[in-house]
């Protein structure tokens, strides 16, 4: 089986969630990562079903949307639960979560004028996204002191929610603080154990500029 996944060259959670689930299952895939002017060729030529990235190409014929493919790198890696479907539909919700987050975000990050999305910000850091975070709290909170977001081990739910996180919190987004997990002990304490994962380690060295 022959596998590129398509992404700019970007460590956002939404491509990050499957390379990183086949480089922990040691699956060979090509981690294509388009320029601009690749991008816009791809758009023209159909390349994108739906105009946008990610997308995964197996053995060329195309994959597209952020959970699909997941869901197809998670089950070949071992991180998508394959004999539980109630596990299966949490990692799932976690998922479907982080694109709920995502969304939240976007408005702020598309607004020109520098004043309203200064505005915007404000509101996302003192009022939405704590709400929103809390959800994932909770569902930390749910799965008891495993320390991962569904069952006793690592599924790419995981991997989803951590570098979500990292972004949210990382200082890329301008006007979100830095310390906006402080308030959420299991989210903290959940980015430190995926970060000290050797894995994990291994994949940021590779990229490390």
């Amino acid at each position: 089986m022959e596998l590129k996944l398509i992404y700019p060259n970007i460590p956002f959670w939404r491509a990050e969630i499957s390379r990183l689930a086949l480089f922990f299952g040691g699956i060979e895939f090509e981690d294509f990562r388009p320029s601009r002017e690749e991008i816009t060729k791809m758009k023209s030529n159909g390349t994108l079903p739906f105009g946008q990235l990610p997308v995964l190409q197996v053995d060329g014929i195309t994959i597209a949307q952020t959970g699909a493919i997941a869901r197809f790198c998670g089950k070949l890696s071992g991180l998508y639960p394959s004999d539980n479907l109630f596990d299966a539909a949490k990692v799932d919700e976690v998922i479907d979560l982080a694109t709920d987050i995502t969304n939240q975000i976007r408005p702020s990050i598309r607004e020109k004028d520098s004043k309203l999305r200064f505005k915007m910000r404000k509101e996302l850091s003192e009022s939405i996204l704590p709400r929103w975070l809390g959800f994932l709290e909770k569902i930390l909170d749910d799965n008891g002191d495993t320390g991962f977001f569904v069952g006793g081990s690592i599924t790419i739910a995981d991997l989803a929610a951590w570098r979500l996180c990292g972004w949210i919190s990382g200082g890329i987004i301008e006007g979100i603080p830095k310390n906006i997990l402080t308030t959420f002990p299991r989210l903290n304490t959940h980015q430190k154990k995926i970060n000290a994962l050797p894995k994990i380690i291994e994949w940021n060295n590779k990229f490390k500029k």
